[in-house]
């Protein structure tokens, strides 16, 4: 058997990343450019996603950088149509935004509630619904949903966060069910604790909290946005043709024993 080659997999292919001007997402665009992809990152301030379309390009793929607030059904709708008009097709969709902060669920309050199951999972299903209109009727592609563990094993000071993804991936398991026999597969990431800017600012605040993380995983390590990248790339690509309706954790066995990030009550 001739193993495939990665390096051209996405060739001609085209992907819109969702929460593209940074971290997860930013590293899973220009790992897809990599392989020959062209690129639509989304997002809400111009100024990050120009800076991922530049390492898109670099990576020698093409991009193209869009400013959208997933919350905004209409939005992402004229987004993702847009995409398909200028480049003929969508073959990938990762819904990559996200919002999160810790608080004890008796202290959040029904705008906080709101404001992320708004992002994470209204706005994961606004693309869904609209990437998978184009790609049911093209009879092929492959959508990715980025979660988090605590979605199954719970987290205190996440009530919202957790809650909205696991209706994630109750969604993607759903729509995974409905579309599989018309060539759409749909599959979830749930990377663990990741060097990146936003995590770190949301969940291991100091220097304490941090190394409590670090002792949680039994790797002894972060993970970086670009492993993340790699693990959603086999996801995306024809090697993971025949899978579908999956979450894939990138953890380094941290849920497995359920640690806490942070005491959502201390100082």
């Amino acid at each position: 058997m001739t193993a495939p080659d990665i390096r051209n997999e996405f060739a001609d292919r085209v992907a819109v990343v969702t929460g593209g001007g940074s971290g997860i997402g930013r590293s899973i665009a220009v790992r897809y450019a990599a392989a020959g992809g062209t690129v639509a990152v989304v997002g809400r301030r111009e100024e990050p996603l120009a800076e991922t379309v530049a390492l898109v390009e670099s990576a020698g793929g093409k991009g193209l950088a869009l400013t959208c607030d997933v919350r905004d059904a209409a939005a992402v709708e004229t987004v993702v149509d847009g995409v398909v008009d200028r480049f003929g097709r969508l073959d990938v969709m990762v819904n990559n935004a996200a919002g999160n902060f810790v608080v004890p669920g008796e202290k959040l309050s029904a705008n906080g509630w709101k404001a992320v199951i708004d992002i994470v999972l209204n706005g994961s299903f606004h693309g869904t619904r609209v990437a998978g209109k184009h790609m049911l009727e093209a009879g092929r592609g492959a959508i990715l949903n980025t979660i988090a563990t605590y979605a199954w094993h719970g987290h205190p000071g996440t009530v919202h966060s957790a809650a909205a993804k696991a209706g994630v991936v109750a969604m993607t398991r759903t729509l995974a069910v409905e579309w599989a026999a018309r060539g759409v597969r749909l599959n979830c990431i749930a990377p663990g604790p990741t060097e990146t800017e936003g995590a770190g600012a949301a969940l291991w605040p100091n220097q304490q909290a941090r190394d409590r993380v670090l002792a949680s995983v039994p790797a002894a390590r972060f993970t970086t946005p670009d492993e993340v990248a790699e693990s959603a790339a086999f996801l995306l690509s024809d090697r993971a043709a025949y899978v579908t309706g999956e979450v894939l954790v990138v953890d380094g066995g941290q849920w497995l024993g359920k640690a806490i990030y942070t005491d959502p009550d201390s100082k």
